[in-house]
């Protein structure tokens, strides 16, 4: 039987879960787990005692899931939620993206041992195919360079309308050079400089930047930075993808800076990300 510390899904990081555990209460605080979603297409009960035979997705198992009041019994809360509408870099394909915040790294922690966490667990471990968890902290908010004009959403190229409204850009990364995970390698630095004009123009907005401190979950991969960006359009991000001036110096800088990464196009349903950084 499949269980919260053997699940299906993904491959426990048994260091980090250590290091969650015994952080101290001097030194613990707010931890958002940032979860990347891939649902199997119909969900697996059988390793369950019912052994009931499923007819519904994956992703309908997970929002049977859904453990709303069991975060809030720990003080925890979604502040981001959304499926994915597409995604332009990275594999595995990912269905859905999921922010939780934990008044504490231990309160995440403590959930794994409730019964009634464990009841729901059940549901997940039958729709999930593949999941990363990254327990993520904020970084500052990047600094606007000289000049740089944001114009309200309304007066962009592609405002939002009733078929193309607000999406959020999530950007997973893994730089060339890990010990800039929790500031901006060189080479990123000087490609966000030189679009920053370019972005602004077309409406872009950071909602939250986090350094990733660990993966509770995953493929083994290890990933230094989270980055949620948000545009008044899908339109609006596109033309900004597809600007010459942005793509040369993604070519000559980006592209340096990083190793690995994922992007997705994310509406959410939940979009919280914002206010539950402020500092």
């Amino acid at each position: 039987m499949s269980d919260t510390l053997n699940p299906r899904y993904g491959t426990i990081d048994q260091h980090y879960a250590l290091a969650l555990a015994g952080t101290s209460p001097d030194n613990d605080g707010p931890v958002w787990m940032v979860n990347l979603m891939k649902y199997r297409e119909v969900a697996d009960y059988a390793d369950y005692a019912d052994g009931q035979v499923s007819t519904i997705s994956g992703r309908e198992a997970d929002d049977r899931y859904a453990p709303v009041e069991i975060l809030g019994d720990i003080g925890a809360a979604p502040v981001f939620f959304g499926d994915v509408e597409q995604q332009l870099l990275g594999a595995p394909t990912w269905d859905r993206v999921a922010v939780v915040k934990y008044p504490t790294r231990r309160s995440f922690i403590d959930m794994q041992s409730r019964p009634d966490f464990h009841e729901a667990h059940q549901h997940k471990d039958a729709g999930m195919a593949e999941t990363i968890v990254m327990g993520c902290v904020p970084l500052p908010q990047p600094t606007t360079p000289p000049g740089v004009v944001f114009p309200d959403w309304e007066n962009v190229e592609h405002p939002s309308t009733a078929e193309d409204g607000p999406i959020t850009v999530v950007h997973v990364l893994r730089f060339a050079d890990p010990d800039a995970a929790r500031g901006v390698p060189d080479e990123m630095e000087t490609y966000e400089s030189a679009i920053a004009t370019i972005a602004a123009r077309h409406g872009a907005r950071v909602a939250g930047w986090f350094a990733v401190e660990g993966t509770i979950i995953g493929d083994g991969r290890v990933w230094h930075q989270v980055r949620f960006n948000q545009f008044p359009s899908k339109r609006a991000f596109l033309a900004l993808a597809a600007d010459p001036e942005r793509q040369l110096a993604q070519q000559d800088h980006r592209d340096k800076a990083i190793a690995d990464t994922f992007t997705v196009l994310v509406r959410p349903v939940i979009d919280l990300i914002a206010e539950s950084v402020r500092f």
